[in-house]
């Protein structure tokens, strides 16, 4: 029976981290936007044109590292947007992260007709010698691909520069208490602009993956709501890297369980192993729900506001 069953296993969870990557890196990014006060609900969009850029640069190029520089900047450049409109302007940030949304749907929509079922240079999997060969935790965690590596310490970057640096506690103070931040000689504006856009281009690199890696191609709308349960998995996560990075992968499994099921020839309706992702999303956020009732919801108290 365990001979039979660890196969399974392995592959499940090893699908886990391949499919919670994405969601991984837009998390990441919108917890330092969110710890600073600043809500984004463009991911969705922002991952799309990352996804893209990343694509034309490959298709074109041949290069991976130029691909993910694309990605990066183009996730930049629409964190950047979100700034301007919603800390400059002093926009409605849901209004102007949804309008980030829909025009990422729409450009992707429309730029990337000519590179749909394009073949492009895609980033292959990587053994690392030794620990590649750990039973069990080997194949799940050491035979995956660069990105997937990358985002490993990422996590321990993010937490080390939140609850370590003096940069870290600006983020938090302003997304808690901006006047009390700025009478202490914090930038505020400046410190909120940094962490969208730095949010913005963890969600580019996070679209890349679906592009470079999972589709190895461009799909129109190939997201699939990824975007939306990254900003859902940050409040789940109580707006903590760490605790991300175990919401993701839970993420990731529940697609990987799919696409196994849909392998094993069982009588599942594809539509039921479609919502999967989506029902756990509402399963998860009940507990939120209940919290926020009771007043310990955590979230920062300035999280929204101009």
């Amino acid at each position: 029976m365990t001979d039979t069953w660890t196969p399974l296993l392995v592959a499940a969870f090893a699908g886990a981290v391949r499919g919670g990557t994405p969601i991984l890196y837009a998390a990441l990014g919108e917890t330092l936007a969110q710890r600073a006060g600043v809500l984004n609900l463009g991911l969705e969009g922002v991952m799309l044109v990352g996804a893209l850029a990343s694509v034309v640069v490959s298709y074109y190029t041949g290069q991976l590292f130029l691909a993910l520089i694309a990605a990066l900047l183009a996730g930049a450049v629409f964190g950047s947007l979100h700034a301007l409109f919603a800390l400059r302007l002093r926009a409605n940030q849901v209004v102007s992260g949804l309008a980030l949304l829909v025009l990422g749907n729409g450009i992707t929509a429309y730029l990337g007709i000519p590179y749909v079922g394009k073949k492009i240079t895609s980033l292959p999997p990587v053994k690392l010698a030794g620990l590649s060969e750990i039973p069990f935790l080997g194949p799940v965690l050491f035979q995956q691909d660069f990105l997937v590596y990358a985002s490993y310490p990422l996590v321990l970057l993010i937490a080390w520069l939140l609850y370590r640096t003096r940069f870290g506690l600006e983020i938090r103070a302003a997304g808690e208490d901006p006047e009390t931040a700025d009478a202490s000689g914090a930038h505020v504006l400046f410190v909120r602009s940094v962490a969208v856009i730095v949010g913005g281009a963890c969600a580019g690199i996070g679209g890349a993956y679906l592009s470079l890696v999972y589709a190895q191609g461009w799909i129109e709308n190939m997201t699939a709501g990824r975007g939306l349960i990254s900003v859902g998995l940050v409040i789940f996560a109580r707006w903590d890297p760490v605790r991300a990075m175990w919401g993701a992968y839970l993420f990731g499994l529940a697609w990987a369980l799919k696409l196994l099921l849909q392998t094993t020839g069982l009588q599942v309706s594809p539509y039921l192993l479609g919502m999967a992702p989506y029902l756990l999303l509402l399963v998860v956020l009940i507990p939120v729900g209940v919290r926020y009732r009771q007043g310990n919801g955590g979230a920062p108290t300035a999280l929204g506001k101009a």
